[in-house]
């Protein structure tokens, strides 16, 4: 791409480098400016802010607009405003590929959408817009030099290493309380010890398997350690979608500038914690779960994503148990041994029986089992107390104690106020400092110096001596500022780093190369997710040092057997050894948990769908030309009241057919007062996202967006605010758009379901949930269809057709007819039509009997559950079209009548037996014991 350079005179700004420096916003004083690799004092910033005042050009002015800008860059500082970048970022503008800086828009674009379309979403409680947002991410990466990496990452190893040292004394001998190396109040008096865990040696020997670091880089270029996680650090699943969508985006940059992979972290992680768990039988692989909250947490994102890309399943508490000690995990084959837990929960919730009594997340004899030594957790229960801010002034005497070495890694100033000696020197400098909560939950909200009067200093001071044990006082390091992109600028944002070790299992630690940055807001000085801030991906330099192999391969390259040799020959013994094991792989277990919202992610697509098309039907049958047929409305009014389109105080189509007709649109994003088509779109996300490991990206994506594109129009027709609201508030015309819309989305969310899921026992359950959903709607529509006299009508018999969707298959078979027993013979005998009752039973029975083939071994008997269901190859159509000798001509269809009815109580009878086998594991004939 070439520039024109007569836009500034003398100044040439052909290289990208000059163009991005001319395009930059000038940072903060007394910050490190990432961008130009050196901290801007107060004189420079104060003249290239006067600068930035003038009238800008943009990227397309910069790169050879038609006509200069009024007023082109003043290059008057040249010699004081960096006018170079560092290397990195100068090797970065170099290759951002065809387009430049005028594509930078466009690929914002694609990255919002991205995000969106996999949706990554960050949960945060209080959100006013609900409990799901979109996952923020700057287009621009973090870079790090070799350097700069190579400096962390022997930091956070020595940091990791002397982590788990302080565990293992804490929670054994206890040394370093009494040489005095750490005050008992931060250990014993903190939260997060756990004494049922005194004592206590962990599965393989290692109490911590991942441990994370926020870094901040100083106005001197130095790192600094500001706080560490080690109970459920998150952010291991963010970074690496960070990675992958701004890879995609900017593909020459990270290809030539050497960026170091993550894949061989992450494999590091799995494989070192399968070599720590406990013994299992032989011949059985160690089985590792990883543990979530559940949806509503913030990272629960990440969590499904992490579960699916290592190859775990992933749980909540409510699938495990423990029984003799040990951890089972509910499948739809019974209970499975599990010996490995990758925890995201905060260790007080782990186990109702030993820490907090009210916790519904956790496992009740968790603990017990861990001090068995018969699971593995990662990380080790009672870690929490390593995260406080106060024990960061406490690690460098102990590196020395324990490593025998200073801190690779320096960490902030911080002084822990339950020290008098620390207090008192800590009192006259609270204006250049943070004050932060020594303990988790103490409520005390992290606040800096530089931000309060003098008054309110004083106050603060008062509250440290009075509760000295509370507080930590720590320096204030201003942030380093990274670039971002701000549509037609390069603004730089204050940041921090979250960098990752991880245990190998065999006693070392890997850093993952690279991390998750976090931004602050424009005039924020804070880096916080949960205060609106944004994310970026982390470019780790490699060094320029060659190796024999590729560095940080991928899961498939490190893992792959060697091919078979060129003459043919046998295979060696490795290779063998891996098909032998991939041979007895046991298929990934469905927890019953997981079932149950599979059975009801069925049960909800089918409701929907359902209720689209009835809407459909009446709202296009209110206006067409059967408006007047009695028998019709009738069918139509007690369908849509009986399947919770209308509340049943509103008067039927045969009494007022307007109100009828504006209390149907009006209940259709009605998620409060009835189970229209939002209530069940919407019921039908909720089953979705706790099962969001099993499905594609592109189905939540289907299933996101007809949700939104749902309430979407319903507002734009319906909304209060609609400046035509009266006049289109009951529009049939715009309610049956948003009806057609959704029937789009949702004949793609059953191709998903049908063609796009792997066909094991989940799946399975899914699809009977569909089928027993679709048995009670069809027979019971059938049941008033004959009560109402609808099937009698010629309207009616229409409708029931479209209903079951086999207008055109009746057409095509009996042309013109309006034969009852012909409509019988399609709707409810023809097994080759997928709507009528015979092929749902057929089917259903079908999923059944595989079900029950798959689970022989559980221990609970598999009950005959297709004893529930009637026989389709036992109807015959003259004898559902025939009345008993002797009885009245009205009686004609009871045989009918009486098979439907038997559809209907069948689908109610499966659905609980279904509940009571793979759900809840209670057998029939289990009791409860007491009144």
């Amino acid at each position: 791409m070439e520039y024109n350079d007569s836009l500034f005179g003398a100044a040439s700004l052909e290289a990208p480098g000059d163009l991005a420096a001319a395009l930059a916003l000038p940072g903060e004083a007394g910050h490190f400016d990432e961008l130009h690799g050196r901290t801007l004092d107060k004189a420079i910033v104060g003249m290239a802010q006067s600068q930035s005042q003038a009238q800008v050009p943009t990227p397309l002015q910069l790169a050879g607009a038609a006509s200069p800008p009024a007023t082109a860059p003043d290059t008057s500082l040249a010699g004081t405003l960096p006018a170079n970048l560092s290397a990195e970022w100068s090797r970065f503008f170099n290759f951002l590929g065809d387009g430049g800086f005028d594509d930078l828009n466009h690929r914002t674009a694609n990255l919002q959408r991205q995000i969106r379309d996999n949706g990554v979403t960050y949960n945060v409680y209080a959100d006013a817009n609900g409990p799901q947002r979109p996952w923020s991410l700057d287009l621009f990466p973090l870079i790090l030099s070799a350097q700069d990496w190579a400096q962390i990452d022997v930091g956070v190893r020595q940091r990791a290493r002397l982590l788990e040292r302080i565990m293992a004394d804490v929670y054994g001998p206890q040394q370093l309380l009494e040489l005095g190396l750490l005050p008992a109040a931060l250990v014993q008096g903190h939260p997060g010890y756990l004494r049922p865990m005194h004592g206590m040696r962990p599965a393989g020997g290692t109490f911590l398997h991942i441990a994370a670091f926020d870094l901040a880089r100083g106005p001197d270029g130095r790192w600094w350690v500001v706080s560490q996680r080690t109970q459920a650090p998150s952010g291991l699943g963010y970074l690496l979608e960070n990675r992958l969508a701004i890879s995609r985006l900017f593909p020459e940059a990270f290809r030539e500038m050497k960026v170091q992979r993550l894949a061989a972290s992450y494999k590091a992680l799995v494989d070192g914690m399968k070599a720590s768990c406990p013994a299992t039988d032989q011949g059985e692989e160690s089985r590792i779960v990883l543990l979530t909250p559940g949806p509503y947490n913030e990272t629960y994102f990440e969590h499904a994503y992490l579960a699916r890309y290592l190859g775990l399943t992933l749980v909540e508490g409510s699938d495990l148990l423990v029984r003799d000690d040990k951890l089972y995990l509910k499948t739809l084959q019974g209970l499975e041994r599990v010996h490995g837990l990758l925890k995201r929960l905060d260790d007080e919730f782990l186990d109702p029986l030993e820490l907090r009594s009210d916790s519904t997340l956790g496992i009740p004899g968790l603990l017990q089992a861990i001090r068995a030594g018969n699971v593995l957790v990662a990380n080790a229960p009672g870690s929490a107390f390593l995260e406080s801010s106060a024990l960061l002034g406490f690690l460098p005497a102990l590196s020395r104690h324990l490593l025998d070495q200073p801190l690779a890694l320096p960490s902030l100033a911080t002084w822990w106020c339950g020290e008098q000696a620390a207090l008192q020197s800590v009192l006259p400098r609270l204006k250049e400092c943070v004050i932060k909560g020594t303990y988790p939950g103490s409520g005390i909200q992290s606040v800096i110096g530089q931000t309060l009067s003098r008054r309110e200093l004083d106050e603060w001071a008062g509250r440290l001596v009075r509760r000295s044990e509370d507080y930590t006082v720590q320096a204030y390091l201003p942030l380093s500022q990274t670039p971002t992109w701000q549509g037609q600028r390069i603004a730089p944002r204050s940041t921090m780093l979250r960098v990752f070790a991880v245990a190998d299992g065999t006693g070392s630690w890997q850093v993952l190369p690279g991390g998750l940055a976090r931004l602050a807001g424009a005039n924020d000085k804070i880096a916080s997710m949960q205060q609106g801030g944004s994310s970026a991906d982390v470019w780790a330099m490699e060094d320029n040092v060659p190796c024999s192999k590729p560095r940080n391969a991928s899961f498939a390259s490190s893992s792959a057997p060697a091919p078979l040799s060129a003459s043919g020959g046998e295979m060696g013994a490795a290779p063998r050894a891996v098909v032998r094991s991939l041979h007895n792989l046991h298929k990934p277990p469905v927890t019953s948990r997981a079932a149950e919202n599979l059975f009801w992610l069925g049960r909800y697509t089918e409701r929907t769908e359902n209720a689209i098309r009835m809407a459909q039907l009446t709202l296009l049958s209110l206006n067409g030309e059967d408006q007047s047929s009695q028998p019709l409305m009738a069918w139509l009014s007690e369908l849509a009241v009986k399947n919770g389109l209308v509340i049943d105080s509103v008067p039927p189509a045969t009494q007022s057919r307007r109100v009828f007709e504006r209390s149907l649109i009006a209940s259709l994003a009605d998620t409060e007062n009835a189970a229209s088509v939002g209530y069940s779109l919407r019921a039908l996300k909720g089953a979705a996202s706790a099962v969001r490991e099993r499905l594609s990206q592109e189905q939540w994506h289907v299933i996101m967006r007809a949700e939104t594109d749902f309430f979407r129009r319903c507002e734009a027709f319906s909304g209060p605010d609609h400046p035509a609201s009266q006049a289109l508030e009951y529009s049939s015309v715009e309610a049956l758009a948003a009806l057609e819309s959704a029937s789009g989305f949702l004949a793609a969310m059953t191709g998903a379901q049908t063609d796009r899921m792997s066909r094991d026992d989940g799946w399975r359950l899914l699809s009977t949930g569909r089928h027993i959903e679709r048995l009670n709607t069809l027979a019971s529509s059938l049941i008033l269809g004959f009560e109402t006299g609808a099937v009698y009508d010629e309207g009616g018999f229409g409708a029931i057709l479209a209903l079951f969707d086999s207008t055109i298959t009746f057409h095509a078979q009996y042309q013109q007819q309006r034969d009852v027993p012909a409509l019988l013979d399609l709707l409810v005998l023809d097994r080759d039509n997928p709507r009528s009752l015979g092929w749902v039973t057929q089917t259903l029975r079908g999923r059944l009997a595989r079900l029950a083939e798959n689970t022989v071994g559980a221990p609970q008997p598999v009950p005959d559950l297709t004893a529930t269901l009637p026989d389709p190859g036992n109807w015959q159509l003259h004898e559902l079209c025939t009345a008993a000798p002797g009885a009245p001509e009205s009686s004609q269809y009871d045989g009918l009548l009486s098979q439907l009815e038997q559809c209907c109580s069948a689908a109610f009878e499966l659905s609980d037996m279904l509940s009571r086998r793979y759900f809840s594991h209670v057998a029939a004939d289990e009791h409860s014991l007491g009144a």
